[in-house]
């Protein structure tokens, strides 16, 4: 018998070493490196798969009309970042929980039911008769005292829990900017392609005003083609414009956590840049963002939590105590005797060698503080640096809004004048295209004036950490419309 155990065994092994596992009735790989592997052709169980906050059919019925504060709302509920970061955030508070359960005692039961029969030689036949023993019991284990390796280890759990709850916190600015950004650049599309449709019908003016003076004798041939090209120039900036929205509407739509195709025409506006413009100064926003950000504090809340794990890991070169109690009884099936055990003891455990595996345990525990502080310090000068080119973008977009305004108005003034002059026969078509390409520019400056105002103060907001959830800025006396 046993020889035969010990062949199949080995026959069994040989032909798990000769030949690959198959899944689901194909081969586990390809036959080779250049060989696409072909899986299995049965549908693999679907993955229940979180439902959207807002179901497609009824977000598409308000797409059209969608406000600011619906986006940031939508994307903050539905969007994977934010439903990740709050599930870590979850995970983080229940490990929390486990390790605080080490100041508590453990207490376990346990059951044995077991058959025994003994063979005997048949050439010396004994009595061995088969009998069923019972055994149930429980016990109690309880550490008392570690040298702070156990208060260490809960507060690394303590700190693990506060940098998972602030880094949920970074993950909402985040995705609030990136939805606030996302909804600016498609209702700049937006305006863009409006400005662009503008420019098309003064080039259509252009080229008509060309046709009627050529007939005249006003204008020749070569005015006709210049002011056609024009046009066709015109209209490919109009298709380019239209892609861009296209594009900008899928992004949109990804950011709340839908898929691109999801949704169709999208009428937000641009809003007015307000008059009132930032007073606060650099400096102090920079010590808001030190004092608030969210990233930052998780940061720091990482770097606490490896000061704890040093801590842990100095306590375990030391000694612990410890107290056990049990008790458990046992009899044989059909017997009425029975036999009870209790023991209670105290236990202490000094660690002398173990290959000086503890010694470099807290070698590394203390490098990784270390760089964990490190990484503190150089997010503090990150942060500071983020503050600091936002607001200065923002000073930068604001002087761009009041030039591009003066430069939309003078370049509309100036179009006028070289159509009328054109349409009178004493203007020439260069100086009427020349006119109408600086009044397009003018157009899509103050587009991308606006458009960039409006992102420079919500990245502003968020490098400070104080992105409101419903797309909201603190930091102008009124925060800026959401349509």
């Amino acid at each position: 018998m046993k020889r035969f155990l010990l062949g199949m065994a080995a026959l069994l092994l040989a032909g798990c070493s000769a030949h690959l596992p198959r899944v689901q009735g194909v081969a586990g790989s390809s036959s080779g490196p250049a060989v696409p592997w072909t899986p299995p052709q049965k549908e693999p169980t679907a993955l229940n798969l979180p439902a959207a906050a807002v179901p497609e059919p009824e977000l598409r019925a308000r797409w059209r009309s969608l406000t600011l504060a619906e986006a940031v709302g939508i994307a903050l509920e539905n969007n994977p970042d934010t439903r990740l970061a709050w599930a870590n955030a979850r995970a983080a508070a229940a490990g929390f929980g486990a390790a605080r359960s080490a100041w508590l005692p453990a207490l376990s039961a346990d059951a044995t039911l077991a058959r025994s029969q003994q063979e005997s030689d048949p050439a010396q036949p004994n009595d061995y008769e088969p009998y069923t023993a019972f055994r149930y019991g429980a016990g109690l284990n309880w550490l008392l005292f570690d040298f702070g390796g156990r208060a260490a280890a809960v507060d690394e759990s303590r700190q693990a829990l506060l940098a998972a709850g602030w880094t949920h916190n970074a993950v909402i600015q985040n995705t609030i900017l990136q939805t606030v950004t996302a909804y600016y650049t498609c209702a700049g599309a937006r305006a863009m392609l409006e400005a662009n449709r503008a420019s098309l019908a003064a080039a259509e003016t252009a080229l008509k005003a060309a046709e009627e003076n050529r007939g005249v004798g006003l204008a020749t041939g070569a005015d006709v083609l210049q002011a056609r090209t024009a046009w066709s120039q015109a209209m490919l900036e109009v298709q380019n414009a239209e892609g861009d929205l296209r594009i900008s509407r899928g992004n949109l739509a990804v950011t709340m956590g839908y898929p691109a195709h999801s949704f169709g025409e999208f009428d937000a506006v641009i809003p007015e840049v307000p008059a009132d413009t930032l007073m606060q100064q650099v400096d102090d926003l920079v010590e808001r963002a030190l004092a608030g950000r969210p990233d930052l504090q998780a940061s720091r809340a990482r770097a606490r939590a490896a000061d704890a794990n040093v801590r842990q890991a100095r306590a375990g070169l030391l000694p612990a105590l410890s107290a056990s109690v049990a008790a458990d009884r046992s009899r044989l099936y059909g017997q009425e005797t029975r036999t009870d055990n209790f023991s209670g003891a105290l236990r202490i455990e000094m660690p002398i060698f173990a290959g000086f595996s503890r010694h470099y345990q807290l070698a590394r525990a203390r490098a990784e503080a270390d760089a964990a502080k490190e990484t503190v310090r150089a997010g503090e000068q990150d942060v500071s640096y983020q503050v600091y080119a936002s607001h200065s973008d923002l000073l930068t977009a604001r002087a761009r809004v009041a030039t591009t305004n003066d430069l939309f108005a003078s370049a509309q003034q100036s179009e006028q004048v070289a159509l009328g002059r054109y349409k009178e026969g004493v203007g020439s078509i260069l100086d009427l295209l020349t006119a109408q390409r600086s009044l397009a520019q003018a157009r899509a400056q103050q587009v991308n004036g606006r458009l960039s105002w409006h992102i420079a103060l919500a990245r502003l907001a968020r490098d400070i950490g104080l992105l409101g959830t419903h797309g909201e800025n603190p930091l102008i006396p009124e925060s800026t419309p959401t349509r």
